[in-house]
């Protein structure tokens, strides 16, 4: 299927890549039918559009990325409506909130987006812990991991130079490092 989206212009979706919300997202019940979008760039924030409606697209984070102590507990019932034997075997996504200034950028903790892989299902579900926020500001903390991300990326790169040698043209060295004859 060809749909044509207002953020990433027309994308192909198989039938591999939906994924059905039966009950849909809060507030939009009516669309059951999405997809997960990566735009491919460094924030790791991907996109959760709907093949039911275009323009209606949420941004959608693993919580344990800025909160590695994040746990969703799910009950007998919603474990059975998503086909689960526990919640190890899915991806547990939070929805976000964007606004204009970035820094107030925030995650809904207490209602994830439950998705099992296998079976192509998801659910939002309203956890019952008290501790997550459905506002949970989270821009400093994705902020830090993504800069640990690249630091840790560099040290790799810079180690794996080190490690290997390699060739360079005698036109990339500048002329004061040329040998210069010892007889003119």
């Amino acid at each position: 299927m060809i749909i044509e989206t207002g953020r990433f212009g027309q994308l192909a979706v198989g039938s591999e890549g939906t994924i059905i919300i039966p009950q849909g997202i809060l507030g939009f019940p009516e669309y059951t039918r999405f997809c997960l979008v990566d735009p491919a760039d460094d924030t790791l924030i991907l996109w959760l559009q709907s093949l039911d409606n275009p323009q209606v697209v949420f941004p959608v984070l693993e919580p344990k990325v800025f909160r590695l102590d994040y746990t969703a507990k799910l009950s007998a019932l919603e474990l059975r409506e998503l086909k689960l034997e526990n919640i190890n075997q899915s991806a547990v996504l939070s929805i976000l909130t964007i606004p204009e200034d970035i820094t107030q950028m925030s995650a809904n903790l207490k209602a994830p987006l439950v998705v099992n892989l296998k079976e192509q299902l998801a659910k939002q579900v309203v956890l019952q812990e008290n501790e997550y926020s459905v506002k949970h500001l989270m821009f400093k903390e994705l902020r830090t991991h993504l800069l640990t991300i690249r630091a840790q990326e560099r040290a790799v790169t810079m180690a794996e130079e080190a490690r290997s040698p390699s060739v360079v043209s005698i036109r990339d060295i500048p002329p004061s490092l040329t040998v210069k004859p010892l007889l003119a």
